[in-house]
């Protein structure tokens, strides 16, 4: 139902979120998040020019959130990147449906409208303090030795035997 840049750019606002108020570098956020670097750089581009994240050049710079976790919610990410498309008038373009929506259509609405409503009423800080067996973010791939660990050390549960929660 969502695009992979939708769940690209969550994983990079929840890395972000996660970090603020400190900054991160895309190749941080790349590595944390096992985004492919060029594609998160449109993503992060989208996500500035939604005013949702700032860059900083130069030392100590990088990306970081433009409010809180505890003011941006799922739906703020999504519509920066790939807006939740409502149905409006009728897809088929019969035109004596027209706004008036078929049983079909209007059902397909109205699970959007909830989808949007459900991820408008979703912060940030909300998915990253809900009480649950996994973190968030927490799986990254094993540091290889001689390779310099620059992830932070993210909170994660232990390890289970693989069986669903």
């Amino acid at each position: 139902m969502f695009s992979q840049t939708v769940e690209y750019a969550l994983r990079a606002i929840v890395h972000l979120a996660d970090s603020a108020p400190d900054s991160q570098t895309k190749d941080e956020i790349a590595a944390a998040t096992l985004v492919p670097p060029a594609y998160l750089s449109k993503v992060l581009q989208s996500l500035r020019k939604a005013d949702i994240i700032q860059t900083q050049r130069g030392v100590g710079g990088g990306m970081r959130l433009v409010g809180t976790p505890e003011t941006l919610t799922i739906l703020q990410v999504v519509n920066a990147v790939d807006p939740i498309k409502r149905i409006e008038t009728c897809p088929l373009g019969i035109r004596s449906h027209g706004k008036n929506l078929c049983p079909l259509h209007r059902r397909m609405d109205e699970a959007l409208a909830s989808v949007e409503s459900a991820f408008g009423a979703t912060t940030l800080s909300e998915v990253l303090s809900e009480p649950h067996g996994s973190y968030p973010l927490c799986s990254h791939p094993p540091v290889r030795e001689g390779q310099l660990n620059i992830l932070p050390t993210l909170p994660c549960a232990p390890q289970t035997d693989g069986t669903p929660d």
